[in-house]
């Protein structure tokens, strides 16, 4: 059974992107969001196993977006995906509940590794950020 996500973003070429390589990795990408309050309605609409969430996004920033999809739906895994790499962004996204964290400097085969290890429970982080810890 396909993967089932949510992509939120603020920048329009970033989630079209994102859905056309996912889609085409097999991931099906139940809808896209273009802030956090989009992301938790549509979180709470669709569901999903996963939620590919942009940190800095307007009404609702990802990370107060993951805290309260995490609360509401348990099951749903959250990977952060940003520009930001220091220590303190990483902690706060992990303490609102996010299972991985992958900077989009990354390779789309990066992102793809990230949604599997979260699906099956794992914890993921860029390798550049692993190295912090």
């Amino acid at each position: 059974m396909a993967i089932r996500a949510i992509i939120a973003d603020d920048h329009t070429i970033i989630r079209e992107g994102l859905k056309g390589l996912l889609t085409n990795k097999g991931v099906d990408v139940a809808a896209i969001a273009r802030n956090g309050r989009e992301a938790i309605d549509l979180a709470l609409e669709h569901r999903p196993d996963v939620i590919i969430m942009d940190i800095s996004m307007p009404d609702f920033n990802g990370l107060d977006a993951t805290a309260i999809v995490r609360q509401k739906l348990p099951h749903t895994r959250v990977i952060a995906l940003s520009m930001h790499s220091g220590k303190k962004h990483v902690d706060k996204m992990f303490a609102a509940g996010a299972a991985g964290y992958v900077l989009k400097e990354s390779a789309m085969e990066e992102l793809y590794d990230a949604i599997q290890e979260v699906t099956r429970g794992n914890v993921y982080l860029s390798p550049s950020i692993a190295r912090m810890y």
